[in-house]
């Protein structure tokens, strides 16, 4: 398994505090790369006022450090490609039909 698909899938793990789904299934990753255990991730919110951007970003710096070779993780707050529900991966919709939410 490479680094990147490693990492991709130890943030499956970081839960968005307010709906308990994976920030990957949520589609909020934009794009994450490796370098010389350097983490470069790229991270979009379902809005710009998200209550919970801080949690968030903490909670995903916490986990990638975690794991072997990585020192430090740099997150940047992009906001192009802007969130849209299409985002939203499939193994997360029925989970939040099941708590009652459209998705």
């Amino acid at each position: 398994m490479t680094v990147e698909a490693r990492l991709w899938e130890a943030l499956t793990e970081v839960e968005d505090p307010e709906i308990p789904i994976s920030v990957v299934h949520m589609g909020l990753i934009v794009a994450i790369s490796y370098d010389a255990g350097v983490v470069d991730l790229k991270l979009t919110f379902t809005a710009m006022g998200c209550p919970a951007m801080d949690f968030i970003q903490d909670d995903i710096r916490e986990r990638l450090l975690r794991e072997p070779d990585v020192e430090r993780v740099d997150i940047e707050v992009v906001w192009n490609p802007v969130w849209t529900r299409k985002m939203i991966r499939e193994e997360a919709r029925g989970r939040m039909r099941e708590l009652g939410i459209v998705a």
